[in-house]
């Protein structure tokens, strides 16, 4: 036998490597957040389809659109992102600033900035800008830094952006903005006690806003916020007031039973939980037309995102990617329970989006932002697992 025909073709060896090739995309990409993501797409059309079908086109684009931003991201070196920290945060505040001055008012709101029908929401790409900027602020800090300056820190340039945004009024949006800040330092390692002085500070705030302000005639959030956060704790008592969409919402989530009514869902479709029934309540509009089943499915695949965030928290290969990781796990994590907590009626209403469920271009696009950023620190985790066994082989 020739030594020619022991040595394998051009065509063979091209073969071999394209299959080398895509194992290695595979190995840096999490199908399972994908997977997460594509089924939560899905549950959104059908839900707002059935709920307000001029909304599901749109919707469908700003879904694929996503996509290819989580691509985008996953091949984007997170690391870059950590010497940009401080363009990152100016760009923030101007954003925020820039709404407040020019937006336009839905509501009593001015929220986001309208150009040719498309609407900007700052404080939705805020989320995920004021993520990065914090795990560099953290990951940047001196090692002597003391605990309580590190917290100080963190909590000063956190509050600046929050306060902005409440004040546009989207209270929702800044108190994710603080639950961020407090993922961030709870990855950081930050002492228990430290983590108990900022939620006891946040207390206090809540209690100094509702309670003592109003009871001496100062208004710090706008009445029918007020309302809001407190309406729902008895919300029979005057079930027409600001308890109203919630009252609505948790008839229709029961009225679904085990496997929904499909098309004969009346509470939604008639608009008696209001025209935020594609936002605010999707998930009311999942629980009537889907039932108990819906309901359960869109749970699942949020348990398999979270599962799958918390596992690229715990296999990130530094501070940074941690810290990431962390403040993205904790904003999904606080907007899932916040909305579907607004829906069953143990949340005050606050306006908080459900994560690629809720109908709009800047939530869509955020996440799968957020997504795309997990999943560059996964592939290179992967990348330099890979890399540290060929290693030990040779």
């Amino acid at each position: 036998m020739s030594v020619r025909t022991l040595q394998p073709s051009a065509r063979a060896l091209d073969r071999r490597d394209r299959a080398v090739s895509l194992r290695a995309r595979l190995l840096t990409f999490d199908p399972l957040l994908a997977l997460a993501a594509a089924g939560l797409g899905a549950c959104s059309l059908v839900a707002i389809h059935g709920a307000a079908p001029q909304y599901a086109t749109r919707q469908a684009v700003y879904l694929g659109l996503g996509f290819v931003v989580m691509l985008a991201a996953s091949r984007l070196d997170y690391w870059r992102l950590r010497v940009l920290k401080w363009p990152i945060y100016g760009a923030l505040i101007a954003a925020i600033l820039l709404v407040i001055a020019l937006g336009s008012r839905v509501n009593g709101a001015s929220r986001a900035i309208s150009l040719g029908g498309v609407s900007f929401q700052a404080s939705e790409f805020g989320k995920v800008a004021l993520i990065v900027f914090l795990a560099a602020l953290v990951a940047d800090s001196p090692r002597r830094q003391s605990e309580s300056a590190t917290t100080m820190r963190v909590l000063a340039f956190v509050l600046l952006p929050a306060l902005l945004v409440i004040k546009e009024p989207d209270l929702g949006s800044g108190l994710v903005y603080l639950v961020i800040a407090f993922a961030v330092l709870y990855i950081a390692g930050v002492s228990a006690r430290q983590l108990a002085i900022v939620a006891g500070a946040g207390v206090g705030a809540l209690l100094l806003a509702l309670v003592v302000a109003p009871a001496i005639g100062v208004h710090v959030l706008e009445h029918y916020e007020e309302q809001r956060l407190t309406g729902f704790l008895s919300p029979s008592q005057n079930p027409r007031s600001y308890a109203y969409q919630q009252v609505q919402s948790v008839i229709a989530i029961g009225s679904g039973e085990k496997t929904g009514r499909g098309a004969g869902a009346t509470q939604t479709s008639l608009g008696l939980v209001g025209s935020e029934a594609p936002t605010d309540f999707i998930f009311t509009v999942v629980g009537e037309r889907l039932g108990f089943v819906g309901a359960a499915l869109v749970m699942s695949l949020y348990a398999l995102m979270i599962w799958r965030t918390l596992r690229i928290v715990a296999n990130a290969k530094n501070l940074f990617a941690a810290l990431i990781a962390g403040g993205a796990v904790a904003m999904l994590m606080c907007q899932v329970f916040v909305n579907v907590g607004m829906a069953v009626g143990i949340m005050p209403i606050t306006g908080v989006t459900l994560p690629l469920m809720s109908y709009g271009g800047s939530s869509v696009l955020t996440t799968f932002f957020t997504l795309g950023l997990l999943q560059s620190i996964y592939g290179r985790a992967r990348a330099g697992n890979a890399s540290a066994r060929r290693e030990l082989r040779f």
